[in-house]
């Protein structure tokens, strides 16, 4: 008689590598294991489940003083995981700002929803959070760090730390003109909207 097979050794037509499939397995579990931890220290970005909808934020000019970004992930009502960059202002003032978002239903077809403000006195934010996939201008900082652990970020608000051995980067200010980016969540410990204007109309009408 011949040995039985070990299990690491069994394969073919509906067999199992498995030395290979614990290999595979071990970094999912891993991942899967810190993204776990994670939510239990509040460490992921929107501190709500984001919609299904990305909006589109464009603004004339930025002003920022105590600046962070670092990398997250967002959680959605289906509990799925939405990564982003997490864009941190201590204190921010934007001239012009546009949000915008657009909205396809039945039978309708696209609705958009457009707000603006800061048209003649710059729009005021404290403790500003941007959960951001996308961002585009023209930027200047000041004594910026590039490369620091997220999970050290010291120049941003009191929260603005990402985890450990994660890239993130900080400056004492910021300022972004012709800013555009698109996210899927914004949040704020205050947020001042001066000269507030909201309008719906039927089509894509987007900050750009």
């Amino acid at each position: 008689m011949t040995d039985s097979p070990h299990l690491s050794d069994v394969s073919g037509a509906g067999g199992v590598r498995w030395r290979r499939f614990a290999l595979l397995t071990v970094p999912a579990v891993a991942v899967t294991a810190g993204l776990g931890i994670a939510l239990a220290q509040g460490a992921l970005a929107a501190s709500f489940a984001v919609s299904g909808q990305q909006f589109k934020v464009s603004a004339k000019s930025l002003e920022g003083e105590g600046f962070a970004q670092y990398g997250s992930v967002d959680v959605n009502a289906r509990e799925e995981l939405i990564p982003v960059a997490v864009t941190a202002i201590r204190e921010a003032r934007l001239n012009s700002l546009c949000q915008s978002v657009v909205t396809s239903l039945p039978v309708i077809g696209d609705i958009s929803l457009n707000l603006t403000a800061g048209r003649d006195k710059p729009v005021e934010a404290s403790n500003l959070f941007v959960d951001a996939t996308q961002l585009a201008g023209d930027a200047v900082f000041t004594n910026i760090e590039i490369g620091r652990d997220a999970s050290t970020l010291d120049k941003g608000p009191a929260d603005a730390q990402g985890m450990q051995d994660l890239f993130g980067q900080q400056a004492d200010t910021v300022r972004i003109t012709d800013l555009k980016q698109t996210a899927w969540a914004t949040n704020a410990g205050t947020f001042k909207l001066s000269g507030l204007s909201m309008d719906i109309a039927k089509g894509k009408k987007e900050c750009f």
